[in-house]
């Protein structure tokens, strides 16, 4: 079983960038690919910030974030990938843009590469009909923020073989985290589990049954939680959660999947949370 060596994420946002820094981090060569170099000089903004607060946290020195940064080549050309033992698709959730790009990765990387997507919610049988041989996909989803976050969901659809698998979770621990593995259905295991949560206390806010402060406050003191579901839900951004949402309650038909109305006309307004300046609180001060 070969080891992977090279990597390329395609997709330089928030999470791609995430990931790619966690490679570096690791030792081994990545290439961000995105269309644009706007994109891209958002992604090297972000990598350059991130990488000064692990020195400022003490958890890189200079030399060594110089070497990380090093590791990490910016790219718009697709062609640029096709030497990487893994390619990681991390684009938007929306299920066209990943099988146009699913189709276009398969056109340059070799029939030896594993080709893996940080979705959190599309089912990976269905990204994998863009591909030749099948049998080398899977999904690798990873936590917000990547640097910090130690999971990474390992998700098996119905062709993956045992040898992906492996390699896969090799890889996950080569980056010092932990894999878990799922079958391939909407959610996986974290967001089938996180998702009614959420959704219940952002039902609980729209009908006024507690303040949001309240609410946050009473999963903070009273069950240990690091924050509470209305500030996850800015963190993580309801953009995001809306779209797994709606694929939860595609595959399920269960009331607690649902999106509350309320999530929708947040949305449509652009308060998407933290990235946006304002969602449940307001960022902007």
């Amino acid at each position: 079983m070969s080891e992977v060596e090279s990597v390329a994420v395609v997709g330089a946002g928030f999470m791609g960038t995430g990931i790619a820094e966690a490679v570096a981090v690791a030792g081994m060569p990545v290439i961000v690919r995105d269309v644009d170099d706007v994109a891209l000089g958002r992604a090297s903004e972000r990598l350059d910030a991130s990488i000064a607060r692990a020195v400022r946290g003490g958890k890189l020195d200079a030399a060594a974030a110089q070497a990380v940064r090093e590791r990490i080549d910016l790219t718009t050309d697709l062609e640029a990938i096709s030497e990487a033992g893994l390619v990681i698709e991390a684009v938007p959730e929306d299920e066209r843009l990943k099988l146009d790009v699913m189709g276009a990765v398969a056109e340059v990387v070799s029939d030896d590469a594993i080709v893996a997507s940080n979705t959190s919610s599309i089912p990976i049988a269905e990204l994998a009909q863009a591909i030749r041989l099948p049998e080398r996909m899977l999904g690798l989803h990873f936590f917000s923020p990547v640097p910090v976050m130690m999971l990474v969901e390992v998700v098996v659809a119905l062709d993956t073989s045992v040898e992906t698998i492996d390699r896969a979770k090799e890889f996950v621990e080569k980056l010092g985290k932990r894999p878990i593995e799922t079958k391939d259905r909407s959610g996986f295991i974290v967001n089938m589990l996180l998702v009614p949560y959420l959704m219940a206390a952002v039902r609980m806010y729209e009908e006024g049954f507690a303040s949001r402060e309240d609410i946050d406050n009473g999963m903070k003191l009273g069950c240990g939680h690091p924050m509470g579901p209305l500030t996850l839900c800015d963190f993580i951004g309801l953009d995001v959660l809306y779209a797994v949402c709606d694929s939860l309650y595609e595959e399920f038909k269960r009331d607690e999947y649902a999106p509350p109305p309320l999530m929708k006309r947040m949305v449509a307004s652009g308060r998407l949370g933290r990235k946006s300046g304002r969602g449940f609180y307001d960022y902007t001060s």
